[in-house]
């Protein structure tokens, strides 16, 4: 796999979301061991990004993550988030507090099994906390090595800005993809600007761009995220298939699958962009990961930048409300 670099982080192109194999797409299909296997094939194909959370689970996520690499944690690079859980309080709520960053690192580094976190994001931007003290409390943990580089997640240009003037920030991470394109205006610019390297996650749209989803019924079940997602209601549904079906026919043109084509183009839109496709099975997962060999034509990328774009908004609105745009 071809390799690019975020800030100083040197990764594989490809990545590798874990947050589904712990739930949210439904509860159908759990199984740890497969869920190991499949993160033991991506280290073995070359996936070094792989990509957890706290609040997945909250916390069996990392402790799956942390079991599959504990044999193999200098091939992986591990990037875990906080901020959307209040140890204090034990509620789930944005809480970016000195305090709760440093109970949060201890919990995601035992339950990881590593004596250090390659990328720590903010998973949320926490508007009582100032960004520079978020900043500067990340730079401290950076200083003590218990995490070698630190990221926001679904920040806006301000927060990325004095953010970075304290500590370099290395990764925004941020929804991305052919049906979500609200980062290009103004983040992706910075970012280039900056030196500051991008991660997309979603970039198949929940699994939409696949075109393995042709109706509502094709959802993981009891459990599903999608099932309260605007861009899967009865009213978007149906015009929210022409997209995929644009992105279908250029596989077909591509000699790819669609999930192939939606990866490759996102692959054209910078040098430092990583996306993390999620995803539980081995099967899946191959398949994202030959992406990176899918070459489109100057002609294809054209078409597919001006495919019809989505109704609805990409989350439901309270955790709309919660995103820097």
């Amino acid at each position: 796999m071809r390799h690019t670099t975020l800030g100083a982080l040197d990764v594989g192109r490809i990545g590798l979301g874990a947050m589904s194999m712990s739930g949210y797409y439904g509860k159908e299909d759990l199984d740890d061991d497969q869920a190991i296997r499949t993160i033991h094939r991506a280290l073995d194909l070359g996936v070094t990004l792989i990509d957890t959370a706290e609040a997945y689970g909250p916390y069996v996520n990392e402790e799956l993550v942390g079991r599959a690499v504990k044999s193999r944690r200098d091939e992986a690079v591990l990037a875990t988030k906080f901020g959307l859980i209040s140890h204090a309080s034990g509620e789930r709520s944005l809480d970016s507090s000195p305090a709760n960053i440093r109970t949060a690192v201890e919990g995601s580094l035992n339950r990881l099994g590593t004596d250090y976190i390659d990328l720590y994001y903010q998973h949320r931007v926490d508007p009582k906390t100032p960004a520079e003290e978020v900043a500067g409390t990340l730079a401290e943990l950076v200083a003590e090595g218990k995490i070698r580089h630190y990221g926001l997640s679904e920040a806006g240009a301000e927060t990325i800005r004095r953010a970075h003037a304290v500590h370099p920030v290395t990764a925004v991470q941020s929804e991305y993809s052919l049906w979500t394109r609200d980062q290009e205006p103004t983040v992706l610019p910075l970012l280039r600007e900056l030196g500051i390297g991008f991660v997309a996650y979603s970039p198949l749209g929940r699994g939409f761009l696949t075109g393995q989803i042709r109706s509502r019924e094709d959802f993981g079940g009891e459990g599903d995220a999608r099932s309260t997602n605007p861009r899967f209601s009865d009213e978007n549904f149906e015009h929210n298939l022409r997209l995929v079906d644009q992105v279908k026919a250029i596989a077909a043109q591509a000699g790819a699958t669609p999930g192939q084509v939606a990866l490759a183009w996102l692959l054209t839109r910078g040098e430092h962009i990583a996306p993390i496709p999620g995803t539980r099975r081995v099967s899946r997962l191959e398949e994202n990961v030959a992406a990176d060999a899918v070459e489109l034509t100057p002609g294809q990328i054209e078409t597919l930048t001006a495919v019809t774009q989505p109704a609805g908004d990409h989350h439901p609105e309270a955790q709309m409300r919660q995103l820097e745009r």
